[in-house]
């Protein structure tokens, strides 16, 4: 079965220097000093076997980092194997409502992606509430980052509880991808996986053998249906992600699910399959 990453980035030169990554470069992360061409990515995702990749656009109170119109650029450039993810300003909801829209009709983008430490806002402030409501409307996931954080900004917003279990409550129809496993409240982002139906998480910025132990369990069991693969790339490269997967002695149908079949039905994905 074909892999697809659930949670990655096409970096631009603005994102890739801004200070706020230095924590990443000092860990050893393989972040490119410029804006690489979408063939170095390709070539990433080829060394790991995987086969389409989600890329997202970023958005913050500075400014837009990689905006959706480069994205779709770079999808353009991919013969099939990137994928696109909104991103919009959260200080104008109006303004990105309508940016959303103009990015799922016009662009062809398959999720709202906005990263809460960024903003310094939890996923329940009233900001997002507009734009949820057009998730729905437009019949696309929103992911969003919970755990702590590596780069240097505070990790408050990615707590699970309150925050991302708030909005579950108030938007059932709302399909959420929590990108990089809830670390360290993971028990608490499998707790909401498993309250709540259209609640998932993705496996992003961490390698297969930093899973927790309880992720793991719940994969096993469970979660079958609930866990999707994902790199963060360019800050994890998909062949360290995926290293020791067969140790985590997953069955076929488990190990097909995890690393395309719910990435594949949550963003409504047709991808083949190998």
């Amino acid at each position: 079965m074909a892999i697809i990453d659930a949670w990655a980035q096409h970096p631009t030169a603005r994102m890739v220097q801004h200070d706020m990554f230095d924590s990443l470069r000092r860990w050893g992360a393989p972040l490119p000093t410029e804006q690489p061409p979408v063939s170095a990515t390709i070539a990433a995702m080829d060394t790991g076997g995987v086969d389409v990749a989600l890329i997202s656009a970023w958005y913050g109170p500075e400014g837009v980092l990689i905006s959706n119109d480069e994205v779709a650029s770079f999808v353009a450039e991919s013969d099939g194997r990137l994928v696109g993810v909104a991103s919009v300003d959260l200080r104008k909801p109006i303004v990105a409502v309508h940016e959303l829209r103009r990015a799922v009709h016009e662009l062809g983008m398959r999720a709202l992606r906005i990263v809460p430490w960024l903003w310094g806002l939890p996923p329940n402030d009233r900001r997002y509430y507009p734009l949820y409501a057009e998730c729905v409307e437009l019949g696309i996931p929103f992911c969003t980052q919970v755990g702590h954080t590596g780069p240097l900004r505070s990790s408050e917003t990615g707590r699970p509880i309150p925050y991302l279990d708030d909005v579950a409550l108030d938007f059932p129809e709302l399909t959420i991808v929590g990108g990089h496993i809830g670390y360290p409240w993971t028990t608490e982002m499998i707790a909401l996986a498993t309250k709540y139906p259209n609640v998932h998480i993705d496996t992003s910025a961490y390698t297969v053998r930093r899973y927790p132990p309880e992720l793991v369990t719940y994969l096993h069991g469970h979660g079958r249906e609930k866990v999707l693969f994902g790199t963060n790339y360019p800050m994890i490269m998909p062949n360290r992600a995926l290293t020791g997967l067969d140790d985590l002695n997953l069955d076929q149908e488990v190990r097909d699910l995890f690393l395309a079949g719910n990435a594949r039905r949550v963003f409504r994905l047709e991808t083949p399959e190998r």
